[in-house]
């Protein structure tokens, strides 16, 4: 493993989610922003990342991961600045959000591709779980930081991310190198050019679908967490920031730590459906909430089995696609951007017959999502004996 560029590409994780963070406990303080529009604009965001992701992806299989990175990033950090620019423009938000979509793709399946590249199947599992730690570490450090920014105006957090990104691009320009070479890239006029879709045969699908039900059930959590709080328990931004707080710590610190160390090659079903159990009890003991103390506890039994199940995803359908790693991880981002577009409107569509619904049903699909991981199971098992037959 090549710990120093690892540890560049984590640090590059980090502070764009910090940027992301940065925004999530201002955006329901917008006198523009309804919750309907908040979610929308969750959904919108997330459309264009699912719809670039596998274009950034097989980009970075032809022409290499660096350029894409950097492409993302410039656009990135002017969706950014224009966020800061329009906060009483609710038609300018939605521009600032569709362009953070269109670049984020670039930047996020860019570089676990990158890391697939410079880590072996065995250690697989462990770079995907620095990836994993690094998003944990960006969200405890962005939301935290954004309630606390938010008292000199709700403007100062959008200023921050966009000088944050920026500083994130000066550092890629001078410090990120290439980690595929020339002679393994795909050429863009070969004669033979497989069909990105192809990732989705056989047991890897069912890696897929599961992947959308993680991020479905994740950003459905997001997208009426705070809104269910502030009604029940009467949460603050600062509050709902130091919430988030430790739900990061409790994530970077499962995957930085159990999943980095712990959790060896073929190992990964089973943290998977412990991981689902755990996303389940979380779902159920966050509608027992009576205080900040106790929500921000069932919030981070939540976050355990998240942390659990998501980079194991990744390591697995890095490990077995039949095609390009930008392909596999842009198709995989992709599948996250989906689930980030249907579960903000499948929860909020709930929540308006019920505060209590949107987490019911999160709690259902993680426990009826574990019949995934058995059919990826045996028919796995059946293409491995074939192969050895």
């Amino acid at each position: 493993m090549h710990r120093k560029q690892l540890v560049i590409i984590a640090a590059m994780i980090t502070a764009t989610f910090i940027g992301f963070g940065i925004i999530i406990p201002i955006m329901p303080e917008l006198p523009v922003v309804t919750h309907f529009h908040l979610n929308l604009m969750l959904a919108i965001y997330s459309a264009a990342s699912f719809l670039m992701s596998p274009v950034w992806g097989s980009v970075s299989d032809r022409v290499g991961r660096r350029p894409v990175i950097l492409t993302g990033l410039v656009g990135y950090t002017l969706s950014f600045l224009l966020l800061a620019l329009s906060l009483d423009e609710l038609w300018l938000i939605y521009v600032a959000r569709l362009l953070g979509g269109l670049f984020s793709g670039a930047v996020i399946s860019c570089a676990v591709a990158y890391v697939a590249d410079i880590t072996t199947d065995e250690e697989r599992t462990k770079g995907m779980g620095v990836v994993g730690m690094s998003i944990g570490l960006g969200f405890i450090i962005g939301p935290g930081v954004g309630g606390l920014l938010s008292v000199w105006g709700l403007r100062a957090p959008f200023l921050a991310s966009t000088a944050l990104t920026f500083l994130l691009l000066l550092f890629a320009l001078r410090s990120l190198h290439e980690s595929l070479p020339r002679e393994r890239r795909r050429q863009a006029g070969g004669k033979k050019r497989e069909s990105r879709w192809k990732a989705f045969q056989g047991s890897l699908k069912y890696l897929y679908g599961l992947g959308f039900v993680a991020s479905f059930t994740l950003a459905g959590l997001e997208g009426t967490l705070q809104f269910f709080q502030m009604e029940k328990i009467g949460v603050t931004a600062v509050q709902m920031g130091g919430m988030l707080f430790a739900n990061g710590i409790v994530g970077a610190m499962i995957q930085g730590g159990i999943v980095r160390r712990y959790v060896k090659k073929g190992s990964e079903p089973c943290v998977m459906l412990i991981g689902l159990l755990f996303c389940a009890a979380g779902f159920a003991l966050l509608l027992l909430s009576s205080n900040v103390w106790n929500a921000t506890l069932y919030l981070c039994i939540f976050s355990v089995g998240n942390a659990l199940v998501r980079p194991c995803i990744t390591s697995l359908i890095t490990q077995k696609t039949t095609v390009g790693q930008g392909v596999a991880s842009g198709l995989s981002s992709s599948m996250d951007s989906l689930g980030r577009i249907c579960g903000p409107l499948f929860a909020t569509a709930l929540y308006g017959f019920g505060i209590h619904l949107p987490f019911v049903a999160g709690a259902v699909i993680s426990i009826a999502s574990t019949a995934l991981i058995f059919r990826f199971i045996a028919l796995d098992r059946a293409r491995t004996e074939t192969v050895r037959a």
